[in-house]
């Protein structure tokens, strides 16, 4: 994994599958009840599975999958943390779709929200959160861009960053 990182923003290269959940199982680690993540990025380029590593960070119980036609899921932490909610809007046409899912009320709440195409409704999103961009570079590859807005994921984002890097060190 390659990482450039100014303050607010960090991006890296992941070289597989494995990886880029290893990423976001470090990220989950470091999310405080009530964050939003919002990732965005074409079919295939790894938001579910950075979401399914998010999960594995939180302590989520069950497998985490894309909620695409129930667009949201509620996955319970196993013992006494934050819920994941994984949120997919890839099926949303408007505003008002998204509205009437009653999204605010989870970015709003105790849980950890994830929100999968989330510039579909970018307009909506709380001006606090964490935006993920994800590309396809091949097959295994993926290219992730974190951008932090707010304070509290500026400094989510710095400790990832010293995660990784410790990670890094460690292989």
């Amino acid at each position: 994994m390659t990482a450039q990182a100014p303050d607010s923003e960090l991006q890296l290269t992941t070289a597989s599958p494995e990886e880029t959940m290893r990423t976001g199982e470090a990220l989950g680690r470091l999310l405080p009840p009530g964050s939003v993540v919002c990732l965005r990025g074409n079919l295939g380029s790894g938001k579910t599975c950075l979401t399914q590593g998010i999960g594995r960070g939180l302590g989520v119980c069950g497998g985490i999958h894309s909620p695409t036609f129930v667009f949201i899921n509620e996955h319970p932490h196993c013992s006494a943390g934050p819920c994941l909610y994984h949120v997919d809007l890839y099926r949303i046409h408007d505003e008002a779709d998204v509205l009437a899912l009653g999204l605010e009320e989870y970015m709003y709440g105790d849980g950890v929200t994830v929100i999968e195409w989330a510039e579909r409704a970018e307009d909506l999103m709380p001006p606090d959160c964490l935006w993920v961009s994800l590309r396809y570079v091949d097959e295994h590859t993926r290219h992730l861009t974190f951008e932090a807005n707010g304070a509290s994921y500026a400094h989510v984002l710095a400790n990832l960053r010293r995660e990784l890097a410790s990670t890094d060190g460690e292989a």
